[in-house]
């Protein structure tokens, strides 16, 4: 009998780099999901009804987390409200079908509420460590756009962390804004840096920029513009111009929870003044 060489053999036995980041990004919304169960678990009932985004309290957003969770799980969508039957803050399509499971939950007991949240989650977390790596990986629609299924579930990790920023905020409960959720939370928006600081921040062509996150997560994010925005790891020598402001901060803004120009005062601008204070007042991004 022939035996393998030891290349071979090692070659056979080399794990796939795919599973380990799906073992990453699965742990990591596992826990975020945990987050979220366990705030909400020291809660009273009228927290739950605390304004938490416009036009959603406490039980939306969660309502708004099932709902998304079960569509991925294969449950049946409710129906979409027509137009006339949203509120203003529904602006969109997407805004449209997030609110039938909204409308669908809105009766719910915060109780029943929470207890639907972990059976869904459960249930999802089981359902993606039982996934292949082809399957992780496959084509898929997301919220960025076609890529796979496992760019969806970085996605989700942002959107949850985000939401359970959002409750936080309402129920006056700070606390995770820092720590690996809250650092692959910032890596997604990390990775539209760009439009950012060239589309959002009309940044000109020529200049560069530094954007400095003094904790909970420390970072530095360096971008120029030559032709286009792009992110850079270093900046030769000044930016043109800088924003210095806590990762917290900066990633309501991004995710357009703050107002941008009552945040000015927490906000330290650097170089040219002007330029700072446009790109400050308009890091929201996304929709």
């Amino acid at each position: 009998m022939t035996e393998p060489t030891a290349a071979a053999a090692a070659t056979s036995a080399a794990p796939d780099p795919r599973t380990a980041e799906q073992d990453r990004v699965v742990g990591l919304l596992g826990r975020e999901w945990s987050a979220i169960a366990d705030l909400l678990a020291g809660l009273d009932e009228d927290a739950w009804s605390r304004p938490a985004l416009p036009g959603w309290d406490v039980h939306d957003v969660i309502g708004h987390l099932i709902g998304t969770e079960r569509t991925l799980a294969g449950a049946q969508h409710p129906d979409i409200p027509a137009d006339g039957e949203c509120g203003e803050h529904v602006r969109n399509d997407i805004g449209r079908v997030n609110e039938a499971w909204i409308v669908a939950l809105r009766d719910r007991p915060p109780a029943d509420l929470l207890a639907d949240f972990r059976a869904i989650t459960a249930e999802r977390l089981a359902s993606l460590r039982a996934m292949t790596a082809e399957e992780f990986n496959a084509p898929s629609w997301t919220p960025a756009g076609q890529a796979t299924y496992a760019r969806f579930m970085q996605i989700r990790i942002f959107d949850c962390w985000m939401h359970e920023q959002d409750i936080r905020a309402a129920v006056a409960i700070p606390g995770h804004e820092g720590g690996p959720e809250a650092e692959q939370a910032l890596e997604e928006v990390i990775a539209a840096i760009g439009y950012i600081v060239g589309k959002r921040g009309r940044a000109p062509d020529g200049s560069s920029v530094r954007i400095r996150l003094t904790g909970p997560v420390e970072r530095d994010l360096h971008v120029v513009v030559d032709g286009r925005a792009r992110p850079v790891e270093a900046i030769n020598g000044e930016p043109t111009a800088s924003l210095a402001l806590s990762s917290s901060l900066f990633m309501r803004l991004a995710g357009g929870r703050e107002d941008a120009e009552a945040a000015l005062g927490r906000i330290e601008l650097g170089g040219d003044l002007a330029l700072a204070r446009q790109l400050a007042t308009n890091l929201a991004y996304t929709i």
